[in-house]
């Protein structure tokens, strides 16, 4: 209930970054839309040699998450130049422009350029949309107001399958039992009619790549009439807007808060000037990048977020997105019907599992919920290998076995959903001061992409050739990320931004900005008395 009582005395904030966490949606929705439709015969028939080529399958996944991986990198010049707000907006029209080319999927060099430019703005999004949503939530609740970005990662994946789903029906019956779709004979040259398979339409796919343009301009029209972020406006000394937006965010401790905001720019103003004299421009921006990596306590931080996003794609979340129905159809689901309708159903447990992170991160804090996650998800993972390492290539005679093994799958998406997976984007946009916050969350943000671009890349393969190897591979990385949170990572659960220092012990900037708010407050009350008295 403390998250509810929060929500309520702070209900536009609550109703900002939920609008925000929409960026969040086309993330899921192009995520997960394109594991339906690699499986759909009309799709096959259109562009054969994406379906017959495990590598080249791959790739169509991959080229997505290699431009979200550049996208992400280069955003933060972007966010700082022109706020948190307007990258977004801009974001959103470059996501237009690519999934309308994956819409019109006219040729093979088509598709993948818009698979390419959509990936480029959603490693954009993924990079600002937290930062965003970080800066305006209050610090008590923080985290689940940040963690409703990934719930709507999930809806978006979910809607993704279950449209994926209907629209296979689309353009008459489906294909005859005999027909060699089914089977390794299958050529789509010769065994299947122009668009598509007995009548499928070409508009079962391009439907799916379609509807994904609806949310990206309601995201991009209504976030202009959003408030900018408040630290950012502080950042490029427009203070009198910041406390404005403050002002209509909050009902109590908005002198407090911006008096700590300030406190933190001037700080890094001061950095700046000192550490960087003479540089602007080009020069400075490369200069903040290698005190990334050359200040202690910066690469620290650095190196702990980019760790947090390899772990969560390294335990195999995306692999069993992007492709589920195969997976499904390996554990014994072998119509393409049936593959879809299980993948659906993962994407329900998907969403549903996730909710209950939202109250919980806040009470019991992100340590706890992460290191339950990562045991959880071994244990399923192991017992999914042995299922398939001694009944491979028999699911659909033992069909309790593979039964069994997909149970477990769904549990293993209910211990990741509550935790890798919503606090693998939290913790990173909350452990960074404000001078250096959006650079190192490109990094960090770019980090989960090059590891979700070779997961999406390789999985073909590996499904392939290493058979139950794959799930003892990702099950491995589930121990190390246990071990990895509880001797590394510090519980950071109700810590205010503006005090993250302390935490990563870097006592000296935490002592430095607490005197220049002390001196700060000092100047704003004598420039109160000297106002007052000027009244009189």
């Amino acid at each position: 209930m403390g998250l509810v009582k929060e929500i309520w005395s702070d209900p536009k904030a609550f109703t900002i970054v939920c609008f925000a966490s929409i960026g969040g949606l086309l993330f899921g929705y192009d995520q997960g839309v394109v594991s339906g439709v690699l499986t759909m015969e009309s799709f096959a028939a259109k562009f054969p040699r994406i379906y017959m080529d495990a590598d080249f399958k791959g790739w169509c996944v991959s080229t997505f998450l290699l431009c979200a991986w550049f996208g992400s990198l280069i955003n933060a010049p972007i966010v700082d130049k022109f706020g948190r707000r307007d990258s977004v907006i801009a974001s959103c029209v470059v996501f237009v422009i690519g999934s309308s080319l994956q819409c019109a999927g006219t040729s093979v060099p088509v598709l993948f350029t818009g698979r390419g430019i959509a990936g480029v703005a959603v490693g954009q999004l993924t990079m600002v949309i937290p930062i965003y949503m970080s800066e305006l939530a209050p610090p008590k609740i923080r985290g689940g107001l940040v963690i409703i970005q990934q719930l709507c990662i999930t809806i978006g994946i979910l809607v993704s399958y279950w449209i994926s789903y209907g629209t296979n029906f689309i353009g008459g019956h489906r294909c005859a039992p005999n027909h060699p779709y089914q089977g390794e004979t299958f050529n789509p040259y010769t065994d299947v009619p122009e668009g598509g398979c007995y009548g499928q339409s070409s508009a079962s796919w391009r439907i799916p790549f379609g509807i994904q343009i609806l949310p990206a301009l309601i995201l991009g029209i209504g976030i202009s009439f959003c408030p900018r972020s408040p630290r950012w406006l502080v950042q490029v000394g427009r203070e009198d807007e910041a406390h404005d937006v403050l002002t209509r965010l909050r009902k109590e401790g908005v002198e407090e808060e911006l008096l700590e905001i300030k406190s933190e720019v001037l700080f890094e103003q001061e950095y700046t000037m000192t550490k960087f004299p003479g540089k602007s421009g080009i020069s400075l921006e490369l200069a903040r990048y290698w005190d990334l990596v050359s200040v202690k306590s910066n690469l620290k931080r650095v190196f702990m977020g980019s760790s947090v996003m390899m772990y969560q794609q390294m335990q195999g979340c995306n692999a069993i997105i992007y492709y589920a129905p195969t997976i499904f159809s390996q554990l014994g689901l072998n119509s393409n019907t049936t593959s879809l309708l299980g993948t659906g159903l993962y994407g329900i447990v998907n969403t549903l599992a996730t909710i209950p992170a939202i109250f919980l991160v806040d009470k019991f804090g992100r340590k706890p919920l992460l290191m339950c996650g990562a045991a959880g998800c071994f244990i399923s993972l192991i017992i999914v290998a042995g299922i398939v390492g001694k009944y491979e290539g028999k699911l659909d005679e033992y069909v309790t076995a593979g039964r069994t093994a997909i149970a477990f799958i769904f549990i293993y998406d209910v211990n990741f959903s509550y935790s890798w997976a919503p606090i693998g984007w939290l913790l990173p946009s909350e452990i960074f001061s404000v001078g250096i916050r959006s650079k190192a969350i490109s990094i960090t943000t770019s980090a989960t992409w090059m590891f979700n671009f070779i997961i999406g890349l390789v999985t073909p393969r590996m499904l392939n050739t290493l058979k139950f190897g794959t799930y003892i591979f990702f099950a491995a990385f589930s121990v190390l990320a246990f071990f990895y949170t509880l001797f590394f990572i510090p519980e950071t659960k109700g810590v205010p931004l503006e005090e993250m220092d302390r935490i990563f012990g870097d006592i000296t900037a935490a002592s430095t900005k607490d005197h220049i708010a002390v001196e700060t407050a000092e100047k704003l009350s004598i420039n109160h008395v000297q106002m007052k008295s000027e009244d009189v």
